[in-house]
This record gives C-alpha cells, structure tokens and sequence, in this order.
C-alpha cells in the first residue's frame, strides 16, 4: 500500500503568494508542491469563488521544520507590510 509522503502546510488566495512561500521553503531544503484549481491559473488568474486558493504541500518528514519556516515567514511579511 503506497502511503502519502506529502501533507498540506497551508492554504493561500493567489498564486504570487504561494510561489513566494515556496521559494523560501525550497531555499530552506524544503521539498514543496504547489496544487490550485486549472481554471484559477491557467486560463485567466481570477481571484473569485476559492478559484485562487493555493494548497502548499511538504513533505511528511519536513513538515515540522517547515511549519516553524512558514511562521518566520508570515512573521517577517506582517512586520513589512506594517513599516509600509
């Protein structure tokens, strides 16, 4: 029986979020897939109806390192959007 190797870290509206959050964690040695709705990127990038929601998935044996990433992330980009 083949077993999940990813789980999901989280869940972000657009894709220009999630790719930010991917290439931090991949810089980090974190493995990541990236999974959004067809329609919400490829034909026009809407951001209506959930169609932007991004899924970010790590891998199961990274998941702890990058849920602490994800929290230094998160934390530096409140902290800029409040000095803006």
């Amino acid at each position: 029986m083949d077993t999940l190797k990813y789980e999901l870290l989280t869940e972000v509206n657009g894709r220009m979020q999630a790719d930010l959050i991917q290439s931090y964690l991949e810089a980090e040695g974190i493995k990541t897939e990236l999974f959004q709705e067809a329609v919400g990127h490829h034909i026009y990038p809407v951001m209506i109806d959930g169609l932007a929601r991004v899924q970010i998935f790590v891998s199961k044996e990274q998941a702890t390192d990058a849920r602490r990433l994800l929290e230094v992330f998160s934390r530096n980009n409140s902290n800029s959007e409040e000095q803006a």
